[in-house]
């Protein structure tokens, strides 16, 4: 019997804006913490599309992906994801075939299907067009096109994009996305750090229905996995209560800042608060070294994923790279 080894390591960013910081100190945080990740080891640092958010200061992905990349040597950068019906196919493509140009080698092209944000915005991003189902993946297959090789011919042509070949990634919280990438030979990532609730039946069925590709041989999964770590389990669930104020203010439509640390923070709400966000951070693991380690040996073993994205919203700066640290010592 073999033994599925230990999933890579990787970092999701939203680039959380702090209460009493602003965006400029968010950015160079995500800088900092990119740095710190490569130096850790880190397979990739991938950043995600938001708008209309005040909390969050990763709206313009690509700019920030090359702002990243510029600041970093080897480490794989990337967006974790482009929103796709936010933009059309030829824009990603020169976008990101630049990236690519710029960076050869070192970039992502993870894809989502959601607007990433409130339906006015999404009407002030797309104007007036309308999304349909079938849209995703022909939108997918045309980026797919875009960025191969130009063809004698060709009329439509990426210029940078022809040829770089980045890779593409789906990415889902639903089995829409699990049976899509499986259908293409795409590498799929799982947004399990806020979705945890179809993770396994949506890694089962991409692993089942998939197709291999000239991209891929056999199936590759990613799960996002909120992870804060710290000396001892007691200020890692103090660091947590960051993020515990973060997801309820997003279940109840209260989206803000990045809160500090409230001591106390769950014991003060209700049952039916502390289920949701329990719910919410289902698959998150908490606590010192030996808790974290437990925590993503188990998941590593339930899952067999090749890959963790972690998310770490550790309000003081200094310490969510010590979160990183001890996350990568311990999975180690």
């Amino acid at each position: 019997m073999t033994t599925h080894r230990l999933p890579l390591l990787s970092f999701l960013d939203l680039v959380a804006v702090r209460e009493g910081g602003t965006p400029a100190q968010a950015l160079d945080l995500a800088v900092r913490t990119a740095q710190c990740a490569e130096g850790l080891g880190f397979a990739r640092y991938w950043l995600a599309e938001h708008h209309n958010m005040p909390g969050i200061a990763s709206s313009a992905t690509a700019v920030l992906v090359g702002h990243i990349a510029g600041a970093t040597q080897t480490i794989r950068v990337g967006s974790g994801g482009i929103m796709l019906p936010n933009h059309a196919p030829l824009v990603v493509a020169e976008a990101f075939g630049t990236l690519a140009t710029l960076y050869p080698g070192r970039i992502d092209l993870g894809l989502g299907r959601a607007p990433g944000t409130d339906g006015a915005t999404m009407r002030a991003l797309r104007r007036d067009r309308v999304e349909r189902e079938e849209d995703f993946p022909r939108d997918v297959a045309e980026l797919q096109h875009l960025l191969a090789p130009a063809e004698a011919g060709q009329k439509l042509i990426a210029t940078p994009g022809a040829g770089t070949e980045v890779p593409i990634w789906l990415l889902g919280s639903s089995l829409f996305s699990a049976q899509l990438a499986a259908h293409m030979g795409l590498p799929y990532a799982f947004a399990s750090h806020f979705a945890p609730r179809m993770l396994h039946a949506a890694i089962e069925l991409y692993r089942r229905l998939f197709k291999p590709s000239k991209v891929l041989a056999k199936p590759y999964v990613v799960i996002g996995v909120p992870v804060i770590a710290a000396p001892t389990d007691e200020e890692a669930q103090l660091l947590a209560s960051s993020t515990y104020q973060r997801v309820l203010g997003i279940l109840t439509g209260q989206r803000g800042l990045l809160a500090p640390p409230v001591p106390g923070y769950l014991e003060r709400l209700g049952y039916q608060e502390r289920q949701a966000i329990a719910d919410f951070l289902a698959v998150g693991v908490v606590g010192g070294p030996e808790t974290v380690r437990a925590g993503l040996r188990a998941l590593a073993s339930s899952t067999q994923a090749d890959e963790f994205m972690l998310v770490s919203d550790v309000y003081e700066p200094e310490l969510r790279l010590r979160s990183l640290q001890l996350t990568a010592q311990a999975h180690a």
